[in-house]
């Protein structure tokens, strides 16, 4: 089980950056070439939430993601530090419109099948897989 983790500094640039590592690493991990732009999209829509928790929030720190090739699996981890201050009471802004945070879970549990999103004192952390060709495995 090899994993690579990545820690940048909660800015919006460095999304593009976390986005092109995950796809890179997944399909060097035996990640489908069909799945690959849903890995892309996730990560960036995980990474995106983790930054902007962090600057709503007005707090400094990194986001951590950490990619995993296990045996079938292919596990990607975000990570914010973040707090549970920073995370919307609602899910809802004023005027009833659905808050980014809102939107960017719903558009990554579109794309991943295999989700857990949980939070903590120290932050909160989303936990996505997808499956591990076989023939790539063997190989």
């Amino acid at each position: 089980m090899a994993t690579v983790e990545l820690r940048f500094s909660a800015l919006p640039e460095h999304v593009r950056t976390a986005r092109l590592v995950a796809a890179a690493v997944a399909r060097r991990a035996g990640v489908d070439e069909s799945v690959l732009d849903e890995v892309r999209l996730a990560v960036g829509e995980a990474c995106s939430r983790a930054v902007g928790l962090h600057q709503r929030g007005g707090i400094g720190g990194t986001v951590r993601v950490a990619l995993t090739d296990q045996e079938k699996r292919f596990l990607i981890e975000v990570e914010d530090e973040a707090g549970p201050a920073a995370v919307p009471a609602s899910g809802a802004a004023e005027g009833g419109e659905p808050d980014e945070d809102t939107l960017g879970l719903a558009v990554i549990t579109g794309l991943v099948e295999d989700l857990e999103v949980t939070s903590g004192a120290d932050g909160g952390l989303i936990r996505m897989s997808w499956p591990v060709s076989v023939a790539s495995v063997a190989v």
